[in-house]
C-alpha cells in the first residue's frame, strides 16, 4: 500500500506500516488492498443536499481545488482510483469515509456521546475524546469497560463550545456546534500507524494534494519528525516545529499528555514555502490533529513515560468539508447552508445579494440552530442556569439576528408566530447520518423552540420601554448638568445582555433621540463576559492520582442484589477521606470496597442501598465487627464504594465480610423504581408521546420524575394517570427482565432513562403491555408488590420542565394512613363529616371574605376622616398657587391611604399634589400620591417622585403620572423619606414653566 509522491520528480513512495493482523482481516468488499474502490453513486453529487445547494454553488467552481494564475493550479490532470473529482463530497459522505477508513483497519466504530457529559468536571462535550477519558486515566480496565472492549475505536462527535462565541460567523471557522471525526488507540498503535493513516486519509481516501499539505509538530518531536519526512516522505520545508502552547497536549497541572502533530492545508501554495506561517488563517487552515498521549505529568512538573501509549485525534468534518467542497467558509457547506437558505428566504433576501452584515448574521443563524436542536434532543432546556442558560442565550442571538435581517413573525405573514420552527426543521432533516435520535424528538423540539421564541419577543418589547426610559433619563441628566446626552456601556450591555436588545439597533435609536453610545464601556462589558465564559467549564481535566493505584490490583465490582440480599465477600480495598489504608477501627468513617456485593449502588436516578457489614471471628463466628453502610455509589468505572462508620470493632484489607442490604429499604426502592416506569407509560397515554424524562430520583420513601412538558397538568389528567397506574398495579403483571443488544432494544421500542449511558448490551425491564424501558434498577417481580400509587405534588420546576412527586409501597400506605387522621381531625374540628368537609370549608371562606371586607370598607372610612382634617393644613407653593399636603397618617393600611389620597386631592382645588404614608405595622411602610391635572401638565410625575422617595426606605414602587403607590420596610425613615417628598414637589413646581 502506498501513498502518493509529492510530485511527479520526487523520491520514490515510501511503503506505509503494514496493518496488523486483526485490523486487516476487516477490509471490507469496497477495500481492495487498502485503495478505496470509487465511491457508490449515493456518494456522488448533492444530490443528498437540500434546497439545490450544489447547483446554486457550481458556477464559482471551475476545478476542485482554488484557480489562481499561478503554475500552482492544483486541477488534477487524471482521475485516479480514490482521487475526489468536484462535487463528489457531501458532509455525510465524509462522515462516512471517515469511519469507514478506520473501521477497515480494526476501529471500533461507536456513536456519537450525548451533549450532556458523564463527566462533573465538563460542562458540555467539547471533544471527541471525553467519552474515553476514563480509559485514557488508566480508571477502567479497557477489557471491561462497556462499550470499549475494542483496542481502538472511532467515532463522530457531537460537540459544543462557546467560549468564542462572538467570532461566529465572522471568521471563516469558528462555530458552536460542530463535528469532530476521531480515532482513538487505547494502548494499540502509536505514532507510527497513526501518522501514515492519517496523511493516506487525507491524500488518497479524499484525494488532497500533498503538495498542499502542511505538518507541524512539537518542537522536540524528532521522532514525529522523522516519521513524517522519512518514512511518510513529507519535505523538511513543509514541517514546522512549533513549541508547547501549539503541540503539546496537557490535561491539566498533572496527569497524561503528550506532544501533538498537526495538518494544515494551503488554500493558496503559490505564496512559497519560506517564511509561511501555519497560523495564518487567511491562507492555511488546520484539519487533522494527532496527540501522542505518551507522558504522565508528575507534581514537580516532569514527564514520565505511560506505561500505556495512547492515540486521540480529532479531525473538523465541517473544515474538511470546507476544503473538499471548495467553498469560502465552514458555513457555506452542505452541512451548515441549507438552514442559511432558509433563514435567508424567510427574509425575503437571497443569500448571494446579501450585504456583508446581512451574510454574517445568517452565518450567525445557521451555526447556533444547528446548537440549539441537538441541545435541546439531549434533553437541555431553555432556563436562567447552567447548560439551559447556554441553550437560552443561543436561542436569543438566532431571533435577534433573525430580526435584524428583517424576519417578521413566522416569516409566511403570521406576525404573531415563530420562524424558529422553520429553521428547526431544516436542522433535523440533516440529522439523520449525525443522530438518529433527533427525527423521533421533532415535536418536542420544534415546541420548545416555539415557546422560548415567542417568550422572548415579549421580553425585546420590554426591552424597548426600558430603552424608552434610559434615553429619558439621559436625556433628563444631560440637560440638568450641562453635560453631553450619552447612553452608558452598562446600560447599553444591560438591554443587549438581559432583554436581547441588538447594540445595533439601540446605537440607532439613541441616534435619532440625539444621544450617544458608550461603545467603549460596551465593549469592556462584553470583554468580561467573554473572560468569564472562557474561563469556565473549557477544558477536559484529567488527573492521575491515588484512584490509579488503587485501582490497578481492583477488578470491577460483581453485583449480586438482583437475586439476594445477602453476599459473602472479600474487602478489596479501604479508603479514609480519599487516601488508601490498610486497617480501620471503631468509630472512623470509611469507604469500603469489595469483589462482589448485593448492595445496589446510585445510579439511574435510583439511590445507594443502606445496610451492614459484618466481620465474624472465633469458632463461634460472633460478630466483631459491624459496619454501618449509609451510601454506595459507582467509582472509577464500575467498582462500588460502599460509604460508612465503622460501629464495633475493625476491618482490614483481605477479611472475608458479610453483606446484608436493609431488605425493607431496598423494597421502597424497588416499589418506587417500577412505580416510575408505570408513571411514565400512563404520562403518555394521558399527556401525549412527546413528553420525555428529563429526571428522576428513586428514592426509598418517594419517588420524583421530571419531564419536558410545557404547561401544568389538570386535576383531572393527575386523576386518570393515578388511576392507570393503580389499574396496572391491581392486574398483578409479571415483570420480564432481560438482557440483549443496545441496538436491538431500541428497534423493540425500548425506553432509555434520562442522562444515562449505554454499553452495546443493556437490562430491559418489562411490564408486559404496559411498558419497555432500558435499566439497571432494581424492581418488584410482580406490580402488585407495589400496592398502591399516589401522587403528592404536580410543579413547574423550569421553562418546559414539569416534575411529579408520588410515593407507593410502604410509603404509600403511610401517606394514605396520615392523610386519613388529618381528615378525622378535621372533621372534628368542623363537627360535619368527611363528605361534607369541602361545603363547610367553602361556607367559613365566604364569611371570611365578607367579613374582611367590612373590615376594609371602615378602615377607608376612618382614613377619609382622617384625610379631612389634613385639608386644613395643605401650603400653596408659588408661583403657581400649588396646593400641596405631604402628612403621616399613622397606622392605616394600604387601601386607606389610597382612599385618603382620593378624597383630598378631590377636596382641594387644581392644581394640588398629595403625598402620604403610613406604618401599617410588621416593619411596613406604605406611601401614596397623587397629582391633579395642572400638576402633571407641569411635568411631575407621581410615580417617579413616590418610587424615589420609597428608597429612602428601603423599597420602591410606581405607577402613573398622576396616581402613584410604593412601599418600604423601614418605618423609622418614614420622616426622612416625607420631607424629601415635600422639598421636591416645592422645587419642581418652583422651577416649572407651566
Amino acid at each position: 500500500m502506498e501513498v502518493a509522491a509529492l510530485s511527479p520528480t520526487s523520491r520514490p513512495a515510501p511503503l506505509l506500516p503494514t496493518a496488523p493482523a486483526h485490523r486487516r482481516r476487516l477490509l471490507p468488499p469496497r477495500f481492495v488492498s487498502g485503495r478505496r474502490l470509487r465511491p457508490s453513486p449515493r456518494h456522488q453529487g448533492f444530490g443528498c443536499v437540500r434546497d439545490g445547494w450544489a447547483q446554486r454553488h457550481s458556477a464559482r467552481k471551475t476545478g476542485f481545488f482554488v484557480t489562481s494564475s499561478s503554475s500552482a493550479s492544483l486541477e488534477p490532470a487524471t482521475q485516479e482510483v480514490g482521487t475526489a473529482v468536484p462535487g463528489e463530497w457531501s458532509g455525510d459522505a465524509i462522515r462516512r469515509q471517515f469511519l469507514e477508513f478506520y473501521a477497515a483497519r480494526g476501529h471500533k466504530i461507536l456513536p456519537s456521546s450525548s451533549l450532556v457529559p458523564d463527566d462533573p468536571t465538563v460542562f458540555l462535550t467539547i471533544a471527541g475524546m471525553l467519552q474515553f477519558k476514563p480509559i485514557f486515566l488508566g480508571k477502567v480496565h479497557l477489557m471491561t469497560c462497556e462499550p470499549r472492549r475494542v483496542p481502538c475505536a472511532t467515532t463522530s462527535q457531537k460537540c459544543i463550545r462557546t467560549n468564542d462565541i462572538e467570532n461566529v460567523g465572522r471568521t471563516a471557522r469558528h462555530q458552536t456546534f460542530f463535528e469532530m471525526l476521531g480515532n482513538f488507540s487505547f494502548g494499540d498503535y502509536f505514532k507510527k500507524e497513526a501518522t501514515a493513516w492519517a496523511w493516506e486519509l487525507a491524500t488518497k481516501e479524499y484525494g488532497l494534494p500533498a503538495e498542499r499539505l502542511w505538518i507541524s509538530v512539537f518542537e522536540d518531536d524528532d521522532e514525529a519528525f522523522d516519521i513524517w519526512h522519512n518514512e511518510v516522505g513529507v519535505p523538511k520545508e513543509h514541517i514546522k516545529r512549533m513549541g508547547a502552547e501549539d503541540n503539546f497536549w496537557t490535561s491539566g497541572a498533572t496527569g497524561p499528555c503528550g506532544p501533538c502533530s498537526e495538518i494544515y492545508y494551503d488554500f493558496y501554495p503559490e505564496r512559497g514555502s519560506s517564511d509561511a506561517d501555519l497560523g495564518d488563517d487567511s491562507r492555511f487552515i488546520e484539519f487533522y490533529n494527532l496527540v501522542f498521549m505518551q507522558y504522565n505529568k508528575k507534581d514537580d512538573g516532569s514527564l514520565e513515560p505511560l506505561k500505556q501509549k495512547n492515540i486521540d485525534t480529532g479531525m473538523g468534518l465541517e473544515r474538511m468539508a470546507r476544503i473538499l467542497q471548495n467553498v469560502p467558509n465552514n458555513y457555506e457547506t452542505d452541512l451548515i447552508f441549507p438552514i442559511i437558505e432558509k433563514a435567508a428566504s424567510l427574509a425575503l433576501v437571497p443569500y448571494a445579494k446579501a450585504d456583508e452584515a446581512m451574510k454574517t448574521n445568517l452565518k450567525i443563524i445557521g451555526d447556533h440552530m444547528r446548537a440549539v436542536v441537538y441541545l435541546i434532543s439531549d434533553g437541555v432546556l431553555p432556563s436562567n442556569i447552567g447548560r439551559g442558560y447556554v441553550v437560552r442565550r443561543l436561542i436569543r442571538r438566532v431571533v435577534r439576528m433573525g430580526r435584524l435581517i428583517g424576519i417578521r413573525g413566522d416569516g409566511h405573514g403570521n406576525l404573531e408566530g415563530a420562524f424558529l420552527p422553520s429553521l428547526a426543521e431544516v436542522v433535523i432533516s440533516l440529522s439523520t447520518q449525525i443522530d438518529p435520535d433527533v427525527e423521533s424528538r421533532r415535536k418536542s423540539i420544534i415546541g420548545e423552540l416555539q415557546r422560548e421564541e415567542l417568550r422572548f419577543v415579549q421580553t425585546l418589547e420590554r426591552g424597548e420601554k426600558l430603552l424608552d426610559e434610559l434615553l429619558d433619563e439621559a436625556l433628563l441628566s444631560a440637560g440638568n448638568n450641562g453635560n453631553k446626552h450619552s447612553l452608558s456601556g452598562k446600560d447599553v450591555f444591560l438591554l443587549y445582555d438581559t432583554y436581547g436588545f441588538p447594540v445595533e439597533i439601540t446605537a440607532e435609536i439613541a441616534g435619532e433621540r440625539g444621544v450617544t453610545v458608550d461603545m467603549m464601556g460596551f465593549s469592556i462589558e462584553m470583554e468580561n463576559q467573554r473572560k468569564q465564559s472562557q474561563a469556565a467549564h473549557n477544558v477536559v481535566k484529567l488527573s492521575v492520582g491515588n484512584e490509579i493505584e488503587i485501582v490497578k490490583s481492583i477488578p470491577d465490582t460483581e453485583f449480586l442484589g438482583y437475586d439476594s440480599l445477602f453476599a459473602t465477600a472479600v474487602v478489596k480495598g479501604l479508603l479514609v477521606n480519599g487516601n488508601p489504608v490498610n486497617k480501620v477501627s471503631e468509630g472512623s468513617e470509611v469507604e469500603i470496597l469489595l469483589d462482589r456485593t448485593p448492595f445496589y449502588a446510585e445510579s439511574g436516578g435510583q439511590v445507594g442501598d443502606n445496610g451492614f457489614l459484618y466481620l465474624n471471628g472465633g469458632e463461634d463466628r460472633k460478630q466483631t465487627t459491624v459496619i454501618e453502610i449509609n451510601d454506595v455509589q459507582k467509582s472509577l468505572g464500575n467498582i462500588f464504594v460502599h460509604k460508612g462508620t465503622i460501629r464495633q470493632g475493625s476491618v482490614e484489607v483481605g477479611n472475608e465480610i458479610d453483606a446484608s442490604v436493609d431488605p425493607k429499604l431496598r423494597r421502597g426502592a424497588k416499589a418506587h423504581h417500577t412505580a416510575t416506569h408505570l408513571l411514565q407509560s400512563a404520562l403518555k397515554s394521558v399527556v401525549g408521546s412527546e413528553t420525555s424524562q428529563a429526571g428522576s430520583l428513586v428514592a426509598f420513601d418517594r419517588l420524583r420524575f421530571d419531564f419536558n412538558f410545557h404547561r401544568s397538568l389538570s386535576e383531572e389528567e393527575l386523576m386518570k394517570i393515578e388511576s392507570l397506574v393503580n389499574q396496572w398495579i391491581g392486574n398483578a403483571t409479571h415483570l420480564e427482565t432481560k438482557v440483549m443488544a443496545l441496538q436491538d432494544a431500541k428497534n423493540a421500542g425500548a425506553i432509555a432513562m434520562f442522562g444515562e449511558k449505554y454499553g452495546e448490551e443493556v437490562r430491559v425491564v418489562e411490564v408486559p403491555g404496559v411498558s419497555l424501558e432500558l435499566c439497571g434498577g432494581t424492581h418488584v417481580s410482580n406490580t402488585a408488590e407495589i400496592r398502591g400509587f399516589k401522587i403528592i405534588s404536580e410543579q413547574g420546576i423550569a421553562s418546559g420542565i414539569r416534575r411529579i412527586e408520588a410515593v407507593a409501597g410502604d410509603a404509600f400506605v403511610d401517606y394514605v394512613c396520615a392523610r386519613d387522621n388529618y381528615m378525622r381531625c378535621l372533621c372534628s374540628s368542623l363537627k360535619v363529616k368527611a363528605e361534607d368537609v369541602n361545603g363547610r370549608v367553602d361556607t367559613i371562606l365566604e364569611e371570611l371574605r365578607a367579613t374582611r371586607n367590612e373590615v376594609s370598607s371602615l378602615r377607608s372610612k376612618i382614613a377619609v376622616l382622617k384625610a379631612a382634617s389634613l385639608a386644613s393644613k395643605a401650603t400653596t407653593v408659588e408661583p403657581h398657587n400649588v396646593r400641596v399636603v405631604v402628612e403621616n397618617m399613622g397606622d392605616v393600611d394600604a387601601d386607606g391611604l389610597k382612599s385618603a389620597a382620593e378624597y383630598l386631592l378631590g377636596t382641594l382645588q387644581d392644581p394640588a399634589a398629595v403625598i402620604l404614608g403610613s406604618s401599617p405595622g410588621d416593619g411596613k411602610v406604605s406611601l401614596v400620591a397623587a397629582f391633579s391635572p395642572a400638576v402633571v401638565k407641569m411635568g411631575l410625575q407621581a410615580g417617579k417622585l413616590v418610587g424615589g422617595v420609597a428608597k429612602l426606605c428601603g423599597g420602591g414602587g410606581g405607577g402613573k403620572p398622576n396616581f402613584a403607590q410604593a412601599g418600604g420596610r423601614k418605618p423609622e425613615k418614614l420622616p426622612d423619606a416625607l420631607e424629601k417628598a415635600r422639598a421636591e414637589i416645592a422645587a419642581a413646581v418652583s422651577s416649572s414653566s407651566s
